[in-house]
Formats: structure tokens, C-alpha cells, sequence
């Protein structure tokens, strides 16, 4: 084992220091495999959401074990984890997925290291490896977005509106029953969110953060759109979902929602060929950042995570909050003045009537 005595004796020399201070580490541990090590830690991990485990499982499956999942932790080095990486770009995974990968990687060997105690440094550091450049999302105006509501059937109108300009994510919009929405439509709150999970359909858990726990004032413009929908498409019980398909009254799944809308012909009817549904709330953080706040109201009201509490309890009764709903609100008016103005400068079409969409 040793070359010499001398050898021998700076090893156990070393050893004897590393158990005092209590760093010493049993190279036995660290024959585990990375890939049983790997599905332990996603099972034993508190507080992951279901869509969260689904992903970290697919990641693993997919391009993690097939190339590092029967190495023993103690033999990955910078080295291999650099090679895995460059192999998976060289098979065509994309950037970003391979970004996630490593990420999850780096974050299981983490655990190896500062919980586990089955190695002395984490291997996963390679330069650049967990950044993944994201494309470019388009910015609707309030004019896109009032165009993209009024092509939808007339039950998800609003949902397209609370969506962009309460900054919703979709499983939070999709998940709100009545009693979450003010009878005046002045507010909306947000406690839960309706995920999809592969296997089990949609499931009720929390929002994404615990800052998406959260009251939002809405823009008083649209206030009357809600209350609308309300009277015509919420049936009376507080616990009745505000948004459902037609028939049995069940929650709108993403995929019916993008049928029932025509999602894909619509938008690229208006030049927007690629819009995701997500693109209506990015152009409502966006809004609201032009509306003079500061970054912890701006954080408050998209429901990002932060260190500090107070922003997690955050509610809409706040002064900068009615802010940014006022900043919206005049928004739409800019837009429906606009709109009257043009109306007024065309010439008369000889009565023909404009088809409305059916719910």
C-alpha cells in the first residue's frame, strides 16, 4: 500500500489530524454509486413540490445515470464531471438542459460533502457549466394582451387578464375559486396552485415560493371584467373554481386550455407565433417595474422568494401596491381611450357586425 515506512507513517499522520478536528472521511462510504446515492437523495429531500421530483427524477434518468450513475462517488473528479458535460452537448442535449443537469448534479455531491461527510470537496466545479442562457421572451403591450383576451372563448377572457396584469403564474390563476377573489373585484389572493404531475394529473399543493403566498390589489380598469365573470361563469359556492371547462365544471387543465383556446393559431394569427402562456405574466412584471417601486414591493407583488420574512407576508393593502395597481389601471385606459379614439376616425362599414367569440 505504502511506497516506504516514512510513507506510511505521513499517512497516518495526516489521519490521526483529520479524526481530531473531526474532517477525517472513510473512503469506504464513498463507494456508493452515484446512482443510488443520487435517487436516496431525491426521495429523502423535504419540501421538494411534485413537479420539482419529476424533473430531478427525469434529469437523473436521462442524462445523468446513463453515464455516471454506476461510478462510485469517491472516483468522480472535476475531470470526469467536465467530460460528462461536454459528452452531452455533443449528443445535441441543449445548453440549458445541460445546465440543469449539472446543477442537480452539483447539488446531490454537495449534500456528499457537507452532510453525508462521504467526500472532502465537491468535483463539480467546473467554470460556466450551471449557466444556461435563456431565450429572449416577448414583451406584449396592453393592447396584445386585450387583443389576445377578446379572441378567447368568453369563460377565459379574464383569466388572460388576471394573468398578466395580477403577474400569475398559470397553476396560480387556474387554481383560484371565488372565495380568493373580492365581490368587487378590487383583489385577489393567492394560497395554493393546481399542479400537473405525470401519473397522478392535477394535484392542489402551495404556490412556487413561500412568497407566492400573497394578496394582489387588481388594476381598478379591469375590476369590472371580474365581476363580470363572476355573475356569468362562477357558480355560487365560495369554494367554486373561478376558471372551468364547459361541462362538468372540473379545473382547466394547460393542455385543454391551449385546445379548447386554439392557443397556437391564435397568437400566430396576431404575429406572435411562440407566445407562451407565461409571456402574459412576464409582461406584467414588467408593467409593474415602470410603476416607481422599489425591488422589495416589486418582488412582493410577483411573489418571488427572499431571505427576509417580512416579504413572504406581504399583502396588497400596502400603499406601493395600490401604486402599481393605479399605474396599470391608467395603462388600460391609455389603451381603451386609444382604442375609442380609432373607432371614432373610421368610416362607417354600412352596419356589419363583428363576430364574438363563444364560450
Amino acid at each position: 500500500m505504502f511506497d516506504s515506512k516514512r510513507a506510511a507513517e505521513r499517512w497516518l499522520s495526516v489521519t490521526e489530524t483529520q479524526i481530531m478536528k473531526g474532517e477525517w472521511i472513510d473512503p469506504e462510504r464513498a463507494k456508493v454509486t452515484l446512482g443510488h446515492y443520487a435517487g436516496q437523495w431525491i426521495a429523502q429531500r423535504p419540501g421538494l413540490r411534485p413537479r420539482t421530483v419529476e424533473l430531478y427524477r427525469w434529469l437523473l434518468r436521462k442524462h445523468i445515470e446513463a453515464d455516471l450513475g454506476g461510478v462510485e462517488l469517491g472516483r468522480l473528479s472535476t475531470a470526469v464531471v467536465r467530460q460528462w458535460r461536454a459528452d452531452r452537448l455533443a449528443a445535441g442535449v441543449s445548453e440549458s438542459v445541460t445546465a440543469k443537469a449539472y446543477r442537480l448534479l452539483r447539488a446531490i455531491l454537495n449534500t456528499a460533502v457537507e452532510e453525508d461527510k462521504i467526500l472532502q470537496r465537491n468535483p463539480c466545479r467546473v467554470r460556466g457549466a450551471d449557466r444556461e442562457n435563456a431565450e429572449e421572451r416577448p414583451v406584449l403591450t396592453v393592447a396584445q394582451v386585450f387583443d389576445l383576451a377578446g379572441r378567447m372563448p368568453k369563460r377565459f377572457r379574464v383569466l388572460v387578464l388576471l394573468a398578466a396584469f395580477g403577474s400569475l403564474r398559470w397553476g396560480e390563476v387556474s387554481a383560484l375559486r371565488r372565495c380568493d377573489v373580492a365581490e368587487d373585484g378590487s383583489w385577489v389572493r393567492v394560497s395554493r396552485a393546481l399542479v400537473e404531475v405525470p401519473g397522478r394529473g392535477l394535484v392542489i399543493g402551495p404556490p412556487k415560493s413561500r412568497a407566492g403566498v400573497r394578496t394582489l390589489i387588481i388594476p381598478a380598469a379591469i375590476r369590472r371584467d371580474v365581476v363580470m365573470h363572476l355573475e356569468t361563469f362562477v357558480k355560487p359556492e365560495q369554494t367554486a373554481l373561478l376558471f372551468t371547462g364547459e361541462r362538468a365544471g372540473n379545473a382547466v387543465r394547460r393542455p385543454n386550455f391551449s385546445q379548447r383556446t386554439k392557443w397556437t393559431e391564435v397568437v400566430t394569427k396576431m404575429g406572435l407565433k411562440g407566445l407562451h402562456f407565461h409571456d402574459l405574466r412576464h409582461a406584467g412584471n414588467i408593467w409593474a417595474s415602470k410603476a416607481g417601486t422599489s425591488t422589495k414591493d416589486l418582488m412582493s407583488r410577483m411573489g418571488h422568494d427572499d431571505m427576509r420574512a417580512a416579504l413572504i407576508y406581504q399583502r396588497a393593502t400596502s400603499d406601493a401596491d395600490k401604486q402599481i395597481a393605479a399605474k396599470l389601471s391608467d395603462l388600460v385606459d391609455q389603451h381603451r381611450n386609444g382604442a375609442a379614439g380609432d373607432e371614432d376616425d373610421e368610416p362607417d362599414d354600412g352596419g356589419s357586425v363583428q363576430p364574438v367569440p363563444v364560450g
